[in-house]
């Protein structure tokens, strides 16, 4: 990895480290989500960064992928908040995740993520195999007497790409694929309380275009040529209708989902609806691994 590369990775890091300190800090009861998603974005914009996804505040059973309206009034309640930040410089990713308890009953559901995380990153090595890395976070997640959530993972990062080889699996898949030296990954740990496997359900608050078809409604046109500025990676729906408002941006994507032009990521929920927590850091593989999001 060269010197510039690296100088990137590790602004985007920083800066996504910082985010996710300062969105945390606004998850409150009575708070608009909507209100904290924009200012963690706007946050990120004022130290330099651009998202790498949109900031994803998902609450109670949903593991990942929630992302309000704008025009949605949910507020944070007695919640467990999985909050998700990412950012990119020159395309160079960090990606970082943690768990706020408004409940203040579920510590031990928090401790277990970031344990597994933690536990985790100390083995991390070149050679090290992806069937070690889930064991321990299986482990460690099991010892709380929770259970990982086996169909989410962690993943390589790229050049505006967020989620590349390898997966980083969550429990003992024995997988002997080994760690190379300089690769870029993010390690991503869910707890939960109920089944531990996702499923998709309801409304997709995120999406991503995935290839250009044309079009004739100069709506969806429009709209379209907007997703250029987004650099092929994920993007709010709420980002759209703040620029074209609700009725355009909603016809636009059905359209564009129809062609198979976008694809919408919803919200990812707890099989048994049990709560779940998460903890993220994105780093670089090193005898003694680079911690991108490490807050200093």
């Amino acid at each position: 990895m060269d010197e510039e590369t690296l100088n990137n990775y590790k602004k985007a890091g920083k800066i996504a480290a910082e985010a996710l300190n300062y969105g945390a800090s606004l998850i409150k009861p009575d708070v608009l989500m909507i209100e904290v998603v924009q200012k963690i974005e706007q946050k990120i914009t004022e130290l330099g960064g651009k998202m790498a996804f949109p900031a994803q505040v998902s609450c109670n059973d949903i593991a990942a992928h929630f992302c309000p309206d704008l025009d949605e009034e949910a507020v944070f309640k007695d919640q467990v908040v999985c909050l998700d930040v990412g950012v990119h410089v020159e395309g160079c990713i960090g990606d970082n995740a943690t768990t706020v308890d408004l409940s203040g009953n579920n510590e031990e559901l928090v401790k277990a993520s970031r344990e597994a995380l933690n536990n985790a990153i100390k083995i991390i090595t070149p050679g090290v195999t992806l069937g070690e890395i889930g064991k321990t976070i299986q482990e460690t997640i099991s010892s709380f007497n929770f259970a990982p959530v086996r169909n989410l993972s962690g993943h390589g990062l790229d050049t505006f790409n967020i989620h590349t080889y390898p997966t980083i699996p969550n429990f003992d898949t024995k997988d002997t694929t080994e760690l190379k030296d300089d690769q870029v990954i993010a390690i991503e740990p869910f707890a939960s309380k109920g089944a531990g496997i996702i499923y998709e359900s309801g409304n997709p608050g995120v999406f991503q275009l995935i290839q250009r078809k044309p079009v004739r409604n100069p709506i969806v046109r429009n709209i379209l040529n907007e997703l250029n500025n987004y650099d092929n990676l994920p993007f709010a729906k709420w980002w759209l209708q703040k620029k074209f408002g609700a009725g355009r941006t909603n016809l636009a994507l059905r359209e564009l989902e129809r062609l198979e032009s976008v694809k919408g990521y919803p919200p990812l929920v707890d099989k048994a609806h049990g709560l779940v927590s998460q903890a993220e850091h994105s780093l670089i593989v090193k005898d003694k691994p680079i911690i991108l999001t490490k807050n200093e």
